[in-house]
């Protein structure tokens, strides 16, 4: 198992183990890719108490050296608690990953949701850029707009990827923490707006509009248009398939 794979596994396990989230299908669903004759990937599906829908997409494609490992965790599409993700890849000899709090909540109009949910992983932000074989990801405005200026994304040497386990662990610690007892009824009076299920439908529309994140160009290559399409849309959309 690669360190890429490991870490993405590994983080899967704990938000399960945490929430005993409950899995539909098994998996979910296996990808084909004409590139091989056995299978390129798995997705899996599950949800459970707070936790509306986690989503796990595994890519695996040896032949062109990809280990790519996706973990979305969604929270309901009502609620004020942000969603958590990380991206965990190796591509040929080199690592990358993503790691965010996504926000339900513009946050230049709301200080108080930034200072409560957002805030406390400024030092972790801080210390990953410290260290040495870690490599700003190329992200365009558009891609940094709809995530969170606390969102880790870099490329990364194999030494520099084995010492973000514990910034991984930590960012989960503190989303935890906000699940298990809500934004604040102070900070949610303070918030601007409160159509969260609106806003957050128009914020996933964006995530993973192919034109905004050119890596699904990519999925479309190995798994078909069709294929990555569905994957999108198992992203996008705020219910449970049936």
């Amino acid at each position: 198992m690669s360190l890429a794979h490991r870490l993405a596994q590994n983080t899967l396990d704990a938000i399960i183990g945490r929430f005993d989230l409950t899995e539909h299908g098994n998996p979910y669903k296996v990808l084909s890719s004409p590139m091989s004759p056995e299978s390129v990937g798995t997705v899996r599906l599950f949800s459970g108490g707070p936790i509306h829908k986690l989503v796990y997409i595994g890519l695996a494609v040896p032949m062109i050296g990809l280990d790519s490992h996706m973990v979305f965790a969604f929270t309901a599409p009502d609620s004020a608690v942000p969603h958590f993700t990380l991206d965990s890849v190796l591509a040929g000899p080199h690592f990358a990953f993503h790691l965010d709090l996504i926000p339900r909540v513009d946050l230049g109009a709301n200080l108080a949701y930034i200072d409560e949910v957002m805030h406390p992983l400024t030092p972790l932000v801080e210390t990953a850029r410290d260290i040495e074989g870690l490599e700003r990801a190329h992200l365009t405005p558009r891609q940094l707009a709809v995530m969170s200026p606390w969102m880790l994304a870099y490329r990364a040497s194999e030494d520099a990827f084995a010492q973000i386990d514990g910034h991984v662990a930590q960012y989960m610690a503190h989303w935890f923490d906000i699940v298990r007892r809500g934004v604040s009824a102070e900070t949610i009076a303070s918030l601007n707006h409160t159509d969260f299920a609106a806003r957050d439908q128009r914020n996933r529309n964006a995530i993973f509009d192919p034109e905004v994140d050119k890596v699904w160009a990519q999925v479309a290559r190995l798994v078909g248009d069709d294929t990555s399409e569905e994957l999108r849309e198992l992203l996008r959309t705020q219910a449970l398939p049936a």
